[in-house]
């Protein structure tokens, strides 16, 4: 077998697509990150066990650098360097921090055994690095504008970026530029390539974005150039391509909208590259010398436990200096105690040059798999904490109740199927009205992409009458508003992207919700595997409202709201079904999914926070006074969650669920996708809404 792989190149890539696609669903069966199970593939296949594949092969070599370039570029390329700028102040100060106590630790573990002092400096960089796994979790509570959060990203900017300078000069000097000169030449090498990379590719991507190249094919490749030119310019430059790669991740960033391409890229990454790195480095591992680690030196317990508390320290010191609560200092912690991207790199290219030694990359595994399970953990726990805390300090009304903002709303209604235009234009109206005498504006929409005309035949006459058709389904749209006197504005644009157009528009008019429909069963697919709406949700400035109505909104009564917490997205949640509750005249329920070990003290006072929500003398469409809104609120355990929402939607005429459905940061590693099932499984009408992202 050993021969016959190493003879047929396509046999190896098939073994390790095979790998990559069977392995990840059965290590998620055990509740273990996919790297997991891709490691243990790759020692299984390794010479220390089947012994199938040689991590010395060619072939292997090629992959491990493809995958190590790709999970450097994606970390850059999925900071958040909106949300980094806004407070990157206190981002740099704590990424200093979380950057130098662990530096200082590992410096000290590898002197105290014995390492030469260019490998204890190494170990230490290695520890600095973080990648915040836990992010999905923030986004899926809804708190990614929290500022510990946001601390907490933008700080991966600065540890990564100063770790992989670290790792440039450890190499340098182990190659032997040992000079002083060259101590001062490599920084500044490395600052110029920096700079380049960054000035280059943002002009370029710039330059074109503007003259609007729609071919997503072409700007895929040329998103893939800059990775490997970069990667290629960084060795030239003398520094690891790893360097090149994270760099170009952030220079591409700025420049490459949200859409389809960037999707592409991660999903490319994520499908191939990064699975085929995880199992080449599992072919590294030799499994006896692995356990004899753990179990018989007090080095990688030592490694670990001071990588968690110097991260612990870090976290603790900023919420010192920020006056941070405890639920903001343990989402900080949380976030910054996972090691993957950066540190599996650079702990690749140490072993490689020499270095570090097996008992380094067995620990470092070892440490790996430990916060890699961590961190996330703990995220899970910071965050209903973090939402308790935030909602004690909503806005509360004079008469206790909680403020909900009933103002009038301009809701943009993205328009192309005949059969569901009725009844999105009537919820729209249902969802515009506001306590004063005041009307919102309905702002139907039709988008014409080119593009798909021309898919349909040539590419004049098809673009007329793909024109046509939509001005018919705007005028209807005006028809239709027009029996109920609400004030409405027709709009048409032309743009051979949908999703950016309909975000653009939302924009220029100062949308304060998109409303969309999702047509089963292709509309549902469409959208659960990234089509128009999952973009149009990833690039709005606003909410947007996701409906599946099989019904006419008008029997829609009674209306069921599951929340996870207290937080400002359930809120909003709860401000949707009342506005559809005081216009329909139904009842709400709003079913709370707590934690299972919370005290009935604690239950209790959760059912009394949630009673305020509901604001006494409430009136729909600027009616007067009028009696609340039926409220029932129901406590349930988080304990079969899918299963408790199922059963009370069967005795409700509509579902409205918060999007909570995202990709983990390039990485092979699942995230929950409560959402996607329960749309599978609902035979309830149901609203999604989305909030924005930037």
């Amino acid at each position: 077998m050993t021969a016959f792989l190493a003879d047929n190149p396509l046999a190896l890539f098939a073994l390790l697509l095979g790998l990559s696609m069977l392995v990840p669903p059965l290590i998620r069966r055990l509740g273990l990150p996919d790297l997991v199970g891709l490691l243990v593939a790759g020692v299984l296949i390794g010479p220390h066990a089947l012994g199938w594949v040689s991590p010395g092969s060619e072939i292997v070599r090629l992959f491990a650098d493809l995958g190590v370039v790709y999970l450097l570029f994606i970390a850059g390329l999925e900071i958040d360097l909106v949300e980094f700028a806004r407070i990157r102040q206190r981002s740099l100060r704590f990424g200093l921090l979380t950057f130098a106590l662990p530096l200082i630790t590992g410096l000290l573990l590898g002197l105290g055994f014995g390492y030469s002092l260019l490998s204890s400096v190494l170990l230490g960089s290695i520890l600095s690095s973080h990648t915040p796994l836990g992010y999905p979790i923030v986004r899926g509570y809804g708190e990614v504008r929290e500022e510990s959060v946001v601390v907490a990203i933008g700080g991966t900017i600065f540890t990564d970026i100063a770790a992989l300078v670290l790792l440039a000069l450890c190499m340098g000097l182990h190659r032997g530029e040992a000079s002083p000169l060259e101590l001062v030449a490599l920084p500044l090498r490395v600052m110029l390539f920096g700079g380049l990379v960054l000035v280059l590719t943002r002009r370029l991507g710039r330059l074109l974005v503007k003259r609007s190249v729609n071919n997503d094919s072409q700007l895929f490749l040329a998103v893939l150039m800059a990775l490997f030119l970069a990667a290629m310019g960084a060795e030239l430059a003398g520094v690891e391509k790893i360097v090149g790669a994270f760099l170009a991740g952030l220079a591409v960033n700025g420049v490459l909208p949200e859409g389809r391409v960037k999707e592409q890229v991660i999903f490319v990454g994520a499908a191939l590259f990064i699975p085929f790195f995880f199992i080449s480095l599992g072919l590294l591992l030799n499994l006896p010398a692995f356990a004899g680690t753990l179990t018989g030196s007090p080095f990688a317990l030592l490694l670990i436990g001071g990588l968690i508390a110097s991260k612990g320290l870090a976290s603790w010191w900023a919420g010192r200096l920020y006056a941070y609560n405890r639920p903001q200092v343990l989402t900080l912690w949380s976030l910054s105690i996972p090691q993957v991207a950066a540190t599996l790199a650079a702990t690749f290219v140490g072993f490689r040059a020499g270095l570090l030694d097996e008992t380094v990359l067995n620990s470092v595994l070892a440490m790996m798999v430990v916060t890699a399970t961590l961190g996330p953990y703990l995220t899970a726990v910071a965050m209903p904490r973090l939402g308790r805390a935030k909602a004690d300090r909503l806005t509360i009304a004079e008469g206790g109740q909680r403020a909900l903002v009933r103002r009038a709303l301009r809701v943009l209604v993205p328009v192309s199927n005949p059969d569901t235009e009725a009844s999105l234009m009537e919820l729209a109206r249902l969802l515009t009205g506001g306590d004063a005498d005041q009307s919102g504006l309905l702002l139907p929409l039709a988008v014409v992409s080119p593009r798909q005309a021309e898919a349909g035949g040539q590419s004049l006459p098809a673009l007329a009458s793909a024109i046509a058709k939509a001005r018919g389904l705007l005028q209807r749209a005006e028809a239709i508003a027009g029996t109920w006197r609400v004030p409405c504005r027709a709009l048409l644009r032309v743009d051979p992207d949908v999703a950016g157009g309909i975000a653009l528009v939302a924009v220029e008019q100062a949308s304060d919700l998109v409303l969309m429909g999702m047509t089963p069963p292709s509309g549902l697919d469409r959208w659960l595997f990234g089509d128009l709406v999952d973009a149009t949700c990833r690039q709005a400035p606003c909410p947007v409202v996701v409906a599946h109505l099989p019904r006419p909104p008008a029997e829609l009564r009674r209306l069921l709201v599951p929340i996870k917490d207290l937080t400002a997205g359930a809120m909003e949640q709860f401000q949707l079904a009342h506005r559809l509750a005081m216009a329909l005249g139904g009842s709400i329920t709003l079913l709370h999914l707590h934690d299972p070990r919370l005290s009935r003290q604690e239950r209790q006072q959760l059912e009394l926070e949630l009673g305020q929500w509901q604001p006494a003398g409430s009136s729909a469409g600027g009616s007067g006074a009028a009696a609340p809104v039926p409220l029932e609120i129901v406590l349930r355990s988080q304990q079969g969650v899918e299963s408790a929402i199922e059963a009370a939607s069967r005795s409700h005429d509509l579902v409205i669920l918060r999007s909570q459905r995202r990709l983990v940061a390039g990485l092979p590693i699942p995230a929950s996708d409560l959402t996607s099932r329960l749309l599978r499984h609902l035979g309830t009408p149901t609203l999604v809404i989305s909030d924005p992202l930037h």
